[in-house]
């Protein structure tokens, strides 16, 4: 007699649209980081140099580094809200707060780090689930090209088995899929 799992209880469309609200929030918030410094980019390079202050990194690159932040932070919360190009936009947005992981951890701003170890938990979340970016301009545009998201339902129906069978149920060989005689030698 086959035994009767329950499911997570979760169905593909309830994903995309929280993938979608989440995709949208995630924009709001670094579109407004870059467009409120964006009248004031000399003044937020200005702030970064003096919170680096008595770090290795030479001044120039600090500055470089600041002039870049708003834009990026800017163009990349637009594609996000958007849905546009959503996977370069997250893999940017990662580069982007892996850089401004470094500088914080430089000067041993351990709060800072924290609060974009979220960040990145989030992005993380986003960029693994982009199977599921169904409500974005992506889809209009590239109907073909699945590079950009791939929202095939064997692509979800994937990643669900994934988390359900592969890791939560023991095998017929052994615990997790390992057979016992593989344990001994």
């Amino acid at each position: 007699m086959k035994k009767v799992r329950p499911s997570l209880g979760l169905n593909a469309a309830d994903i995309s649209l929280a993938y979608g609200l989440l995709r949208i929030i995630v924009g709001i918030n670094f579109f407004n980081h870059g467009f409120t410094r964006l009248d004031n980019i000399p003044g937020f390079m200005d702030a970064m140099v003096g919170a680096m202050e008595g770090a290795w990194m030479p001044e120039p690159l600090v500055r470089i580094t600041a002039f870049l932040v708003s834009p990026v932070e800017l163009i990349a919360g637009l594609f996000l809200i958007l849905g546009l190009f959503t996977r370069i936009s997250l893999i940017v947005t990662f580069v982007l707060m892996a850089i401004l992981m470094y500088g914080v951890t430089i000067v041993q701003n351990w709060d800072a780090a924290s609060s974009q170890l979220i960040y990145n938990i989030v992005l993380f979340i986003l960029l693994a689930g982009v199977g599921y970016n169904r409500f974005a301009l992506d889809n209009v545009l590239f109907q073909g090209d699945r590079t950009q998201t791939s929202s095939s339902s064997e692509d979800r129906q994937g990643v669900m088995r994934f988390g359900r069978f592969r890791w939560c149920r023991p095998s017929r060989q052994g615990k997790y899929g390992i057979s016992p005689s593989r344990l001994k030698g």
